[in-house]
Protein backbone atom coordinates (compact mmCIF):
# COMPACT_ATOMS: atom_id res chain seq x y z
CA UNK A 1 0.00 0.00 0.00
CA UNK A 2 3.21 2.61 0.74
CA UNK A 3 3.21 3.40 -3.42
CA UNK A 4 -0.51 3.10 -4.11
CA UNK A 5 -1.69 6.65 -5.80
CA UNK A 6 -4.89 8.30 -5.41
CA UNK A 7 -5.92 6.37 -8.69
CA UNK A 8 -4.79 2.93 -7.27
CA UNK A 9 -5.53 2.85 -3.84
CA UNK A 10 -8.43 0.95 -2.43
CA UNK A 11 -11.09 2.68 -0.90
CA UNK A 12 -11.85 2.96 3.03
CA UNK A 13 -8.33 3.37 3.72
CA UNK A 14 -7.71 7.07 4.04
CA UNK A 15 -8.09 9.55 6.34
CA UNK A 16 -10.74 12.18 7.24
CA UNK A 17 -10.40 16.12 7.08
CA UNK A 18 -9.37 17.22 10.21
CA UNK A 19 -9.55 13.99 11.76
CA UNK A 20 -6.47 13.26 14.42
CA UNK A 21 -4.13 12.38 11.05
CA UNK A 22 -5.22 15.67 9.91
CA UNK A 23 -4.92 17.77 12.99
CA UNK A 24 -1.70 16.29 13.40
CA UNK A 25 -0.09 17.03 9.99
CA UNK A 26 -1.15 20.91 10.73
CA UNK A 27 0.22 20.96 13.80
CA UNK A 28 3.75 19.96 12.54
CA UNK A 29 3.54 22.21 10.07
CA UNK A 30 2.89 24.96 12.45
CA UNK A 31 5.54 23.61 14.91
CA UNK A 32 8.12 23.50 11.56
CA UNK A 33 7.17 26.87 10.47
CA UNK A 34 7.24 28.53 13.64
CA UNK A 35 10.77 27.21 14.95
CA UNK A 36 12.12 27.92 11.53
CA UNK A 37 11.04 30.95 11.47
CA UNK A 38 12.61 31.85 15.16
CA UNK A 39 16.12 29.90 14.52
CA UNK A 40 16.51 31.46 11.06
CA UNK A 41 16.08 35.37 12.59
CA UNK A 42 18.77 34.32 15.21
CA UNK A 43 21.16 32.92 13.00
CA UNK A 44 23.86 35.09 11.55
CA UNK A 45 23.57 36.49 7.96
CA UNK A 46 25.78 33.78 6.33
CA UNK A 47 23.87 31.13 8.05
CA UNK A 48 20.42 32.16 7.38
CA UNK A 49 21.81 31.89 3.50
CA UNK A 50 22.54 28.09 4.41
CA UNK A 51 19.33 27.48 5.97
CA UNK A 52 17.29 28.91 3.21
CA UNK A 53 19.39 27.37 0.14
CA UNK A 54 19.19 24.12 2.47
CA UNK A 55 15.11 24.40 2.69
CA UNK A 56 14.79 25.33 -1.34
CA UNK A 57 16.75 22.34 -2.26
CA UNK A 58 14.55 19.98 -0.10
CA UNK A 59 11.73 21.37 -2.13
CA UNK A 60 13.02 20.77 -5.35
CA UNK A 61 14.33 17.07 -4.29
CA UNK A 62 11.10 15.72 -2.84
CA UNK A 63 9.60 17.45 -6.17
CA UNK A 64 12.23 15.41 -8.24
CA UNK A 65 12.16 12.11 -5.53
CA UNK A 66 8.00 12.38 -6.46
CA UNK A 67 8.30 12.14 -9.77
CA UNK A 68 11.18 9.42 -9.46
CA UNK A 69 9.15 7.17 -7.74
CA UNK A 70 5.74 7.74 -10.46
CA UNK A 71 8.32 7.05 -13.20
CA UNK A 72 9.31 3.96 -11.93
CA UNK A 73 5.94 2.46 -10.61
CA UNK A 74 4.57 3.44 -13.73
CA UNK A 75 2.33 5.90 -12.88
CA UNK A 76 4.31 9.30 -14.53
CA UNK A 77 2.27 11.25 -16.08
CA UNK A 78 2.01 15.10 -17.99
CA UNK A 79 -0.57 16.08 -14.52
CA UNK A 80 2.52 15.44 -12.25
CA UNK A 81 4.57 18.16 -14.06
CA UNK A 82 4.78 21.21 -11.88
CA UNK A 83 2.80 22.96 -12.99
CA UNK A 84 0.34 23.53 -10.69
CA UNK A 85 0.03 26.75 -8.38
CA UNK A 86 2.44 24.79 -5.80
CA UNK A 87 4.44 23.41 -8.27
CA UNK A 88 5.08 26.50 -10.05
CA UNK A 89 6.24 28.33 -6.29
CA UNK A 90 8.75 25.12 -6.35
CA UNK A 91 10.44 26.52 -9.76
CA UNK A 92 10.29 30.24 -8.58
CA UNK A 93 11.92 28.76 -5.32
CA UNK A 94 14.59 27.08 -7.20
CA UNK A 95 15.64 30.30 -8.97
CA UNK A 96 15.05 32.14 -5.93
CA UNK A 97 18.18 29.92 -4.29
CA UNK A 98 20.05 31.33 -7.05
CA UNK A 99 19.01 34.66 -7.82
CA UNK A 100 17.12 36.31 -5.56
CA UNK A 101 14.72 38.84 -6.84
CA UNK A 102 12.17 41.00 -5.22
CA UNK A 103 9.34 40.38 -7.43
CA UNK A 104 9.90 36.62 -7.07
CA UNK A 105 9.31 36.81 -3.13
CA UNK A 106 6.33 39.03 -3.07
CA UNK A 107 4.90 36.46 -5.27
CA UNK A 108 6.14 33.71 -3.12
CA UNK A 109 4.56 35.44 0.19
CA UNK A 110 1.10 36.29 -1.84
CA UNK A 111 0.70 33.02 -3.72
CA UNK A 112 2.69 30.38 -2.24
CA UNK A 113 1.96 30.23 1.63
CA UNK A 114 -2.02 30.88 0.67
CA UNK A 115 -1.94 28.08 -1.70
CA UNK A 116 0.02 25.54 0.02
CA UNK A 117 -2.16 26.15 2.95
CA UNK A 118 -5.16 25.70 1.27
CA UNK A 119 -3.72 22.58 0.31
CA UNK A 120 -2.78 21.18 3.21
CA UNK A 121 -5.99 22.51 4.89
CA UNK A 122 -8.16 20.78 1.95
CA UNK A 123 -6.02 18.30 0.98
CA UNK A 124 -7.48 16.08 -2.21
CA UNK A 125 -5.24 13.09 -1.11
CA UNK A 126 -7.82 12.12 1.49
CA UNK A 127 -8.13 8.88 0.56
CA UNK A 128 -4.32 7.83 0.76
CA UNK A 129 -3.59 6.14 4.32
CA UNK A 130 -0.73 7.67 6.72
CA UNK A 131 1.83 4.69 5.59
CA UNK A 132 1.70 5.92 1.62
CA UNK A 133 4.32 7.78 0.07
CA UNK A 134 1.92 10.14 -1.65
CA UNK A 135 -0.10 10.82 1.52
CA UNK A 136 3.56 11.75 3.68
CA UNK A 137 4.90 13.79 0.37
CA UNK A 138 2.21 15.59 -0.09
CA UNK A 139 1.78 17.52 3.36
CA UNK A 140 5.86 17.22 3.99
CA UNK A 141 6.09 19.20 0.79
CA UNK A 142 3.58 21.37 1.23
CA UNK A 143 4.80 22.54 4.93
CA UNK A 144 8.03 22.92 3.40
CA UNK A 145 6.20 25.35 0.63
CA UNK A 146 4.66 27.25 3.26
CA UNK A 147 7.98 27.29 5.66
CA UNK A 148 10.43 29.31 2.94
CA UNK A 149 8.83 32.58 2.43
CA UNK A 150 7.97 33.17 5.98
CA UNK A 151 11.48 32.32 6.98
CA UNK A 152 12.02 35.53 4.14
CA UNK A 153 9.37 37.47 5.05
CA UNK A 154 10.37 36.74 9.75
CA UNK A 155 13.64 38.35 8.73
CA UNK A 156 12.82 41.14 6.11
CA UNK A 157 14.70 39.59 3.24
CA UNK A 158 11.35 40.00 1.64
CA UNK A 159 9.10 42.84 2.14
CA UNK A 160 5.86 42.46 0.25
CA UNK A 161 4.01 45.84 0.10
CA UNK A 162 0.73 46.62 -1.61
CA UNK A 163 2.43 48.23 -4.51
CA UNK A 164 4.12 45.04 -5.23
CA UNK A 165 0.44 43.65 -5.39
CA UNK A 166 -0.14 44.10 -9.14
CA UNK A 167 3.59 43.12 -10.36
CA UNK A 168 2.49 39.77 -8.59
CA UNK A 169 -0.72 39.52 -10.20
CA UNK A 170 0.77 39.81 -13.83
CA UNK A 171 3.61 37.63 -13.26
CA UNK A 172 0.79 35.06 -12.26
CA UNK A 173 -1.17 35.88 -15.39
CA UNK A 174 1.86 35.29 -17.69
CA UNK A 175 2.45 32.58 -16.09
CA UNK A 176 -1.20 30.98 -16.63
CA UNK A 177 -1.42 32.18 -20.21
CA UNK A 178 0.82 29.49 -21.62
CA UNK A 179 -0.51 26.80 -19.22
CA UNK A 180 -4.16 27.23 -20.60
CA UNK A 181 -2.95 26.39 -23.51
CA UNK A 182 -0.58 23.75 -22.40
CA UNK A 183 -4.10 22.41 -20.41
CA UNK A 184 -5.70 22.66 -24.08
CA UNK A 185 -2.83 20.69 -25.82
CA UNK A 186 -2.64 17.87 -23.10
CA UNK A 187 -6.21 17.56 -21.50
CA UNK A 188 -4.76 18.59 -18.40
CA UNK A 189 -6.27 20.91 -15.47
CA UNK A 190 -2.96 22.59 -14.21
CA UNK A 191 -3.49 25.68 -12.16
CA UNK A 192 -7.85 24.42 -11.89
CA UNK A 193 -7.98 26.70 -15.55
CA UNK A 194 -10.14 24.21 -17.07
CA UNK A 195 -12.42 23.42 -14.19
CA UNK A 196 -12.85 23.68 -10.57
CA UNK A 197 -11.39 20.95 -8.05
CA UNK A 198 -13.93 18.88 -5.76
CA UNK A 199 -14.36 20.97 -2.46
CA UNK A 200 -12.12 23.99 -3.86
CA UNK A 201 -13.75 27.76 -3.39
CA UNK A 202 -14.37 28.14 -7.28
CA UNK A 203 -16.63 25.77 -7.32
CA UNK A 204 -19.33 28.43 -5.87
CA UNK A 205 -18.53 30.55 -8.88
CA UNK A 206 -19.44 28.14 -11.52
CA UNK A 207 -22.38 27.32 -9.52
CA UNK A 208 -23.52 31.06 -9.54
CA UNK A 209 -22.12 32.63 -12.25
CA UNK A 210 -21.88 29.83 -14.93
CA UNK A 211 -17.94 29.51 -14.30
CA UNK A 212 -15.40 29.38 -12.02
CA UNK A 213 -13.12 31.19 -13.97
CA UNK A 214 -15.12 34.54 -11.93
CA UNK A 215 -13.71 33.53 -9.12
CA UNK A 216 -9.99 34.62 -10.31
CA UNK A 217 -10.12 38.66 -10.44
CA UNK A 218 -12.35 38.10 -6.66
CA UNK A 219 -10.21 35.71 -4.85
CA UNK A 220 -7.06 36.48 -5.30
CA UNK A 221 -7.27 40.05 -4.52
CA UNK A 222 -9.05 38.92 -1.30
CA UNK A 223 -6.51 36.74 -0.31
CA UNK A 224 -3.78 38.81 -1.35
CA UNK A 225 -5.11 41.42 0.83
CA UNK A 226 -5.44 39.16 4.34
CA UNK A 227 -2.01 38.24 3.31
CA UNK A 228 -0.31 41.86 3.78
CA UNK A 229 -3.54 42.35 6.64
CA UNK A 230 -0.61 40.91 9.02
CA UNK A 231 2.56 42.87 8.07
CA UNK A 232 0.28 45.96 8.29
CA UNK A 233 -0.53 45.31 11.53
CA UNK A 234 2.92 45.11 12.62
CA UNK A 235 4.14 47.64 10.66
CA UNK A 236 1.89 49.73 12.65
CA UNK A 237 3.23 47.98 16.10
CA UNK A 238 6.65 49.05 15.27
CA UNK A 239 5.58 52.56 13.84
CA UNK A 240 3.96 53.32 17.59
CA UNK A 241 6.99 51.65 19.63
CA UNK A 242 9.45 53.60 17.55
CA UNK A 243 7.46 56.72 18.06
CA UNK A 244 7.75 55.92 22.72
CA UNK A 245 10.73 55.23 22.41
CA UNK A 246 11.32 58.67 20.67
CA UNK A 247 9.05 60.57 23.30
CA UNK A 248 11.06 58.60 26.16
CA UNK A 249 14.52 59.73 24.59
CA UNK A 250 13.36 63.50 24.39
CA UNK A 251 11.91 63.62 28.11
CA UNK A 252 15.01 61.70 29.34
CA UNK A 253 17.02 64.66 27.68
Amino acid sequence: MFFNTKDTIPEGLGFSAFDFTHLSWLFATLLLCVTGAIIYRKLPAQKQKAMRITVGIIIVFLEILKNIVMAALGEFGVGYLPLHLCGINILLIAFDIFKPTAIVRNFLYYFCIPGALLALLFPNWTTLPCLNFSHIHSFVIHAFLVMYPILLVSNGEAKPTLKAMPKSILLLVLIAIPIYFINLLCDTNFMFLMEPDKGNPLELFEKLLGSHLWGFPILLPAVMLIMYLPLFIISLFKKRAKAKNEIKEEVTV
